[in-house]
């Protein structure tokens, strides 16, 4: 197993954030090729443990870098609000200043660095390759949202009684409008000129797979490389064991593709 270590930065606005890195084995902690994987939740958390994701990107000599950007739980209720509404904004600022750390600290290779993120996470993948088009060699997104409108106003039944809650956290479709169209990757595929991996489940509660369509469409409208994985029988995650078994392998060959060096 690959070490997991704890970091900890400080932010453009000075919050001391905290997250993980895990180095491959048998290289030195220099010049690495580097994952950014942003969790989910988004107000969940990266905790230290096994995480099969990991290990599998860092067996295949990446280093991971998880970060308990501001919104995550578990570090006080301080912490947790500042996130709120703050999806694409300060939230993807503290990734991004992670990254900023990580280079200047040499840890990472700044020409071979991609993000890669499941629901929120993909979301938050999405939306760097827009907002940091120089930083990233490359994304992918597993179950990304794509859309903030679509995202509340397609709440599944059980999730209703938190209706209020997500206005509170995530925005109100109405009253924050302008927010939800500044932030949502489906409105912003001109500015993504960097290959792309999507995986996305048909019966995805979460995620509507029209509007995913209608993005990797976009994107290959302008040329920009695809890779799309669609699966008629999946949710928000795949279940299968072959379907995730042909996405690790994609996202295997994705990222040995575009993280090779030039």
């Amino acid at each position: 197993m690959a070490e997991m270590k704890p970091i900890s930065f400080k932010t453009r606005d000075s919050l001391f954030v905290n997250g993980y890195l895990t180095l491959p084995k048998g290289r030195a902690k220099k010049n690495l090729p580097v994952i950014v994987m942003p969790h989910g939740g988004p107000d969940s958390r990266n905790s230290w443990g096994y995480n099969s994701e990991v290990q599998f990107l860092a067996n295949r000599g990446y280093a991971v870098f998880q970060v308990n950007f501001r919104g995550s739980k578990g570090y006080g209720k301080k912490f947790w609000t500042a996130g709120f509404k703050e999806w694409g904004g300060k939230m993807q600022d503290d990734i991004t200043d992670g990254v900023g750390w990580l280079i200047s600290e040499n840890i990472a290779n700044p020409s071979r660095i991609a993000i890669y993120g499941s629901s929120f996470g993909g979301f938050s993948a999405l939306h760097g390759l827009i907002t940091q088009p120089d930083l990233y060699r490359c994304g992918a997104s597993h179950s990304g949202f794509t859309n903030l409108f679509t995202y509340l106003k397609d709440i599944p039944p059980y999730f209703r009684p938190y209706q209020q809650m997500f206005y509170e956290t995530v925005g109100n479709p109405e009253k924050d409008a302008d927010y939800f169209r500044e932030v949502s990757p489906v409105f912003h595929t001109d500015k993504i000129n960097v290959p792309v991996l999507i995986a996305q489940g048909a019966k995805d509660p979460r995620v509507n797979m029209n509007e995913t369509n209608q993005f990797v469409k976009e994107l290959k409208k302008r040329n920009v490389p695809v890779t799309y994985i669609l699966k008629e029988d999946e949710g928000h995650f795949f279940r299968n064991i072959d379907n995730r078994l042909e996405f690790y392998k994609e996202l295997e060959l994705f990222l040995d593709k575009n993280l090779s060096r030039k």
